[in-house]
């Protein structure tokens, strides 16, 4: 039976009651206990490839609720079921080349933060959170299940999602909800409600509502996690072994249902993976993402206005990025963990105020004494999609120093721009550093206007990062610097064209003039004439792109070892082309080959990617990236080669191996890891090392350097 609201309009918001239960769901995949009679919500709307119309095939969603469960049963029918794509079937995996159903709950219905949850055919559970009103925190990971079965009509999928995994306001009976199928063979869309081509789907403000949700309960709301943790690491070098087991916990505690607070205590991140490599080629610093399970839970709280925005994609970043909290300055030092004896998180909402405060108690290590660092965020929300934010960090990771930040943002958003739906953001902050012994040139300030939309896509940022602008824990990639950066995309869907689903045209200009003399340092126009999209998967992301650069040093840049640019103007212009076979095949792959001026010289730069998968458990890639550059100050090669083999017994237990080489280090890696979900919130995890030093005679020569074993069991108890 159709919901109350339905229409086949892509555009008003649609309602749906979900049906409450006293039976039992046994979670098979199978639609068949008497509950799933109940009402579905209606049809769903294409949103693309042809905005507004029936899909191409019929999808059924029902929901229904205990006290403990919010259950959603979907089933996609399809007329031809050998055709659906389901490549794999690990946790948190990257479903954008399967067929797929997503899920958005916008518990506290505030139309800016939410849940998601996603699976394919094969069962994959992906979750993470929404915040803003459209940025994502993919890394969150709760303690929910899905089981899906495939059938000759096509496939179902049957989802139970605790009440305790979600936060929400007590007394609330009416959430925000969407639910979207993707049909990747067509490349189609679908939707319940928001089906318009410039809404992405975790625009929450564009989300329908669910009611009947009274009665739902959290318990307590507390969830212990103890843990056991263990290390070996043996040297070949010295021949040493050094062994290290220690216990450890994570807590988290609803003190009310919209305020929750998170502790770890001796904490340990064995688990994790390692770092994907990189080569610095630029003068600035390259960002490394966090990948720690602490760091990473309700890590949208602590986002800030200056962080972004990304330009479109294939598009050059700016590299002005500023973030005045970056967590990887906690606990990491030059790449070596530090003991992290406590961490304690208090992340929450009262009324339209969201706000986080985070406090870490690092050890003691080498020179470093034991460190307190402090970070408070809030952000009060107003409109539809605005707020008006602050910041504050206290702390110093790697000296004695005191050091703190303060800042304010604000971000005005709507998706009614003069009346249409279409889409605008204005963003805007300022920050000030305060250290130790340095006084002046200490802010960093900017404006930022956004126009995201399917056809047209433009932005304008100003920037100015002083000279003395340090966030201790933060990350700044460049300094002594104003930026101006304006871009536009045209982007349109042909119809009966080529076989094009949407073609892209990109233009960007970006100028960075020096704070201290008002020289220009550096600027880039960057045009993509040609970026095509085919209904096939297949895509032809660039031909012949131009890249222009200027560049002022103002000291001797080493930019690979024993090649040194002089001070001076470097104007270069250098041309891309980038193809990329659809990965929804078992076979795909992706070319990309630029060449042109390089600096005082020449280079050709070749990357390449090669995916071999047997869905939906084994896959196999290889990837290279290559600089062939030949400059009067010395030639040279960068070359970063990995390989990524990763096999899934199942959902629940997964192998993943990782093997990289680059030749500034001159290290091969290879990290082996497995997870194995015993049951929703408990794991057991496996992780071993093992490095190898190339001879300094090249070639095949490598010596072993040492070999790193790490487990880790978690358990959680809910209350």
């Amino acid at each position: 039976m159709p919901a109350a609201g339905q229409s086949h309009s892509p555009n008003p918001i649609r309602t749906a009651r979900i049906t409450a239960i006293n039976s039992r769901i046994v979670l098979d995949g199978v639609l068949d206990e008497a509950g799933w009679a109940a009402p579905d919500i209606g049809d769903l709307i294409q949103r693309i490839p042809h905005t507004g119309a029936a899909p191409s095939q019929r999808t059924e969603v029902t929901l229904l609720r205990d006290a403990d469960y919010l259950y959603i049963g979907v089933v996609c029918h399809d007329s031809e079921p050998k055709r659906i794509a389901a490549t794999q079937m690990a946790r948190d995996a990257v479903l954008t080349s399967d067929d797929r159903i997503t899920i958005v709950l916008d518990t506290f219905r505030d139309q800016n933060n939410a849940f998601y949850f996603s699976t394919n055919p094969s069962g994959a559970l992906v979750d993470g959170l929404v915040f803003t009103n459209g940025q994502t925190a993919p890394e969150w990971d709760g303690i929910w299940m899905v089981r899906t079965r495939r059938h000759s009509g096509g496939w179902t999928a049957e989802f139970a999602i605790p009440f305790r995994t979600l936060g929400f306001p007590a007394g609330q009976t009416a959430w925000g909800f969407n639910i979207a199928r993707n049909i990747q063979r067509n490349l189609e869309e679908d939707r319940w409600t928001g089906a318009l081509r410039q809404t992405q789907f975790f625009q929450v403000s564009e989300a329908g509502e669910i009611t009947n949700l009274e009665g739902a309960t959290q318990g307590i709301g507390v969830d212990v996690r103890p843990f056991i943790a263990g290390r070996w690491l043996h040297t070949n070098t010295s021949g040493a072994d050094v062994f290290v087991g220690k216990p450890g916990f994570d807590l988290s505690y609803n003190i009310t249902p919209s305020l929750k607070l998170s502790a770890t205590a001796n904490t340990d991140f064995g688990e994790t993976e390692v770092d994907a490599r990189q080569i610095n080629l630029s003068r600035f610093s390259l960002l490394f993402p966090e990948k720690r399970t602490f760091f990473l839970q309700d890590a949208g709280v602590f986002n800030f206005g200056s962080n972004g925005p990304a330009p479109s994609p294939g598009v050059p970043a700016s590299g002005a990025d500023v973030f005045p909290f970056f967590s990887r300055q906690i606990g990491l030092l030059n790449g070596v963990e530090v003991p992290i004896d406590v961490g304690v998180k208090l992340t929450g909402k009262v009324g339209r105020t969201d706000f986080g405060l985070l406090n870490v108690r690092t050890r003691e290590f080498g020179a470093i004494p034991a460190k307190n660092l402090l970070v408070a965020r809030v952000r009060q929300n107003f409109f539809q999609q605005s707020y008006v934010g602050a910041i504050f960090t206290s702390g110093q990771p790697a000296s004695e120093k005191a050091r703190q930040t303060v800042g304010a943002d604000l971000r005005l958003g709507t998706s009614r721009f003069l009346g249409k739906p279409r889409n605008l953001v204005v963003n805007a902050y300022v920050l000030k550093s305060i250290n130790d012994g340095v006084k002046g040139k200490d802010w960093s300030y900017g404006f930022t206007a956004l126009y995201p939309n399917d056809r047209y896509d433009v932005q304008v940022t100003l920037r100015e990062i002083q000279d003395n602008f340090r966030p201790a824990v933060g990350f700044v990639q460049r300094r002594n610097v104003r930026m101006f950066r304006v871009g536009t995309s045209f982007n349109p869907r042909p119809k009966d064209f080529a076989n094009i689903q949407q073609m892209f045209h990109d233009v960007y200009f970006t100028r960075f003039t020096r704070l201290d003399n008002g020289q220009l340092e550096s600027q880039y126009l960057y045009a993509t004439l040609i970026d095509w999209h085919f209904n096939t998967g297949d895509s032809m992301h660039s031909l012949m792109d131009i890249d222009y650069s200027y560049e002022l040093l103002f000291a001797p840049f080493t930019i690979s070892p024993g090649v040194v640019l002089p001070p001076g103007i470097y104007q270069f212009t250098r041309f891309r082309n980038t193809f990329t076979s659809a990965p929804q095949r078992r076979l795909s792959g992706t070319f990309n080959y630029s060449f042109g001026e390089y600096w005082s010289g020449t280079a050709q730069i070749v990357a390449t990617g090669l995916t071999f998968k047997m869905p939906p458990r084994f896959s196999i890639a290889f990837n290279t990236n290559q600089t062939f550059a030949r400059l009067p100050q010395g030639n040279f090669v960068a070359r970063i080669i990995s390989s990524q083999v990763n096999y899934s017994v199942s959902p629940l237990l997964t192998f993943s191996n990782l093997v990289q080489y680059d030749n500034l280090s001159r290290n091969v890696g290879w990290q082996s890891r497995v997870r194995w979900t015993l049951r929703a919130g408990n794991d057991l995890f496996f992780v071993f090392g093992q490095g190898w030093l190339q001879e300094d005679t090249g070639g095949y020569n490598f010596s072993a350097q040492e070999i790193k074993v790490s487990t880790k069991l978690q358990y959680t108890f809910r209350f």
